[in-house]
């Protein structure tokens, strides 16, 4: 089991770290007490791996000695439970900037403290976790998808960053799909629906893939989203976007937009992104 301990100053973004992880299949549990890391830990691995990686978020809030956390964090070894930490850090500039924008009070600005003292002092009462930190993340200047891209390099596996991509195909006539981020219509296309012999057939099958090729119609479309693409997919991940959905339509989703799809998820593919294809409406009759 993969035990990550995250600390840090408040307002350094360990809530941001921790929804990331999330997203790595990480079981997270913010502010949990310490005295009960251990337990929770035998939990943990009592679910016969269900919970195979842990993150438990300690910060100042709990009020309590951070020697109660190393003693846990010793009694998790003699436990057989081994662990990293990662200690989540930001200049004291970016902080005060983040806690005047959002109007919140930092857990140890009490009655005659400054705001920036309070931050001094955090950074004193941390500097036992930050020194047997095994990763330090600065937040300072970065952005959500800089910051994402930094803790799939660290524990995502095999390094994994980049967008999924899930291609999908749809029938106008059966409406469009929620969950699209990009949607193109291919009705423009030559529609194999009106030739006997491909009827029948769909865009998954040789004939009348190149059936909706032929003439460049096709073949300029792709060349063109595919220059799109080269602009949009860099911005996407720079925003911290974790999925994306391209949905191509036609009037029954069983000819030219299934064609169009398989085409799109193999140019996804080659560009190293892990691609699904999906036909919605593929054994529903129509155009």
């Amino acid at each position: 089991m993969e035990i990550l301990i995250i600390s840090g100053l408040s307002g350094a973004g360990k809530s941001r770290v921790a929804a990331a992880l999330e997203d790595l299949d990480f079981y997270v549990v913010d502010n949990m007490p310490v005295s009960l890391i251990p337990k929770f830990a035998e939990l943990c691995a009592a679910t016969r791996g269900r919970y195979e990686r842990v993150a438990l978020v300690t910060d100042v809030r709990s009020r309590e000695s951070f020697d109660e956390l190393f003693e846990a964090l010793d009694e998790l070894l003699s436990l057989g439970f081994p662990y990293k930490i990662l200690y989540v850090d930001a200049t004291v500039d970016t902080i005060v900037k983040r806690y005047k924008e959002t109007r919140r009070r930092h857990p140890l600005d009490t009655e005659g403290i400054s705001l920036v003292e309070a931050v001094h002092r955090e950074i004193k009462i941390l500097e036992p976790v930050r020194q047997r930190a095994d990763y330090t993340i600065d937040t300072t200047g970065l952005t959500l998808g800089r910051l994402q891209r930094t803790l799939f390099r660290m524990f995502g596996a095999g390094g994994e960053d980049k967008i999924r991509v899930s291609c999908m195909s749809f029938g106008y006539k059966y409406g469009l799909p929620m969950e699209a981020d990009i949607v193109f219509d291919v009705r423009f296309l030559p529609n194999p629906f009106y030739v006997p012999e491909l009827r029948d057939k769909t865009g998954q099958s040789t004939e009348v893939a190149e059936y909706v090729f032929k003439g460049g119609q096709a073949q300029e479309f792709l060349h063109r989203f595919e220059e799109m693409l080269s602009y949009l997919m860099p911005n996407y991940e720079e925003e911290g976007k974790l999925s994306l959905t391209v949905a191509v339509g036609c009037t029954g989703g069983k000819h030219r937009s299934v064609a169009v799809t398989e085409a799109l998820a193999a140019y996804f593919a080659s560009k190293g992104y892990t691609t699904e294809c999906i036909h919605r409406d593929l054994d529903k009759a129509g155009s």
